[in-house]
C-alpha cells in the first residue's frame, strides 16, 4: 500500500461513526462493511485531504485508485470511484483490463452502475475498438455484473448509441430472471427514450420483455 492511500485511509478511519454504519449496511443488504460516512460528509473529508496532499495523476491515479478498492469498507471504493473520474480525459486503452476487474471485485449496483456508465462508457466512447473485444465477451459472461456492464455503459450515449448493438445485447438476456439484469433492460430503454422514443416502444411492444423491464423503459412515456 503506497504511503498516499495509506495516510488516505487513515483520515477516512479517523471520521468512522459505527453507528452511523449500521443503517448504511442494512441499506446495502449487509454486502459490505461501512465506516458509516454519509455521502456529503465523506465527500468533504476527502477534497480536504486532497487540497492538503493533492490527487495522484496518470499510473499514480489508477494505482491508488485499485488500492482503494483492496480496502473492506465501502467509502474507499467510493472514494476510488471519485478518483475514477478524474482520470476519464486522459484515460489510455489499457485502463480497461483494470476497469474490467473492478467490475468484478466487490461487486455490487452502486459501484457497477457508476463503472459502467461512467468510465467504462466514457473508455469505450474514446476508443470504440474496444468495444467488440469486451462488451461482446462481457455479454456472454457467467458473470451478471459484467453483463449488466454490456447493457448500461451506453446509458450516456443519447443519439449515438449503438441501438443494433443495445437491442441484440437484450435479446440475449432479456430471458433471465435477475432482477439487476431486468432492471438494467428498462432503465437502458427508459434513458435511450429521452433521444428516440419511437424506437424504444416499437422494440418494447415485440420484445416479450419482463414486466418489470417493460414498466421501467416506459416511465417516462405517456400512453
Amino acid at each position: 500500500m503506497s504511503e498516499y492511500i495509506e495516510a488516505l485511509e487513515q483520515w477516512l478511519r479517523k471520521h468512522a461513526n459505527p453507528e452511523q454504519a449500521v443503517p448504511m449496511q442494512a441499506y446495502m443488504r449487509n454486502q459490505f462493511p461501512f465506516l458509516g460516512l454519509k455521502s456529503p460528509e465523506r465527500v468533504e473529508l476527502v477534497k480536504s485531504f486532497w487540497k492538503e496532499h493533492g490527487v495522484p495523476k496518470g499510473e499514480e491515479l489508477l494505482t491508488a485508485a485499485v488500492e482503494l478498492w483492496s480496502l473492506p469498507e465501502r467509502e474507499f471504493h467510493y472514494t476510488a470511484l471519485n478518483l475514477l473520474d478524474k482520470r476519464k480525459k486522459t484515460a489510455e486503452i489499457s485502463d480497461i483490463k483494470v476497469l474490467g476487474k473492478l467490475i468484478v471485485e466487490h461487486s455490487w449496483w452502486d459501484t457497477v452502475d457508476i463503472l459502467a456508465a461512467h468510465s467504462i462508457g466514457s473508455l469505450l466512447r474514446k476508443y470504440p475498438e474496444l468495444v467488440s473485444d469486451y462488451t461482446e465477451r462481457w455479454i456472454q459472461s457467467d458473470n451478471m455484473w459484467l453483463r449488466r456492464t454490456a447493457l448500461l455503459y451506453q446509458l450516456r450515449y443519447k443519439e449515438s448509441t449503438d441501438t443494433e448493438r443495445l437491442f441484440r445485447y437484450m435479446e440475449s438476456c432479456k430471458h433471465e430472471e435477475e432482477f439487476f439484469i431486468r432492471k438494467a433492460i428498462g432503465w437502458a430503454l427508459r434513458e435511450y427514450a429521452k433521444s428516440d422514443e419511437e424506437a424504444v416502444v416499437r422494440y418494447v411492444q415485440g420484445a416479450g420483455l419482463s414486466p418489470l423491464s417493460v414498466k421501467e423503459a416506459l416511465k417516462h412515456i405517456k400512453a
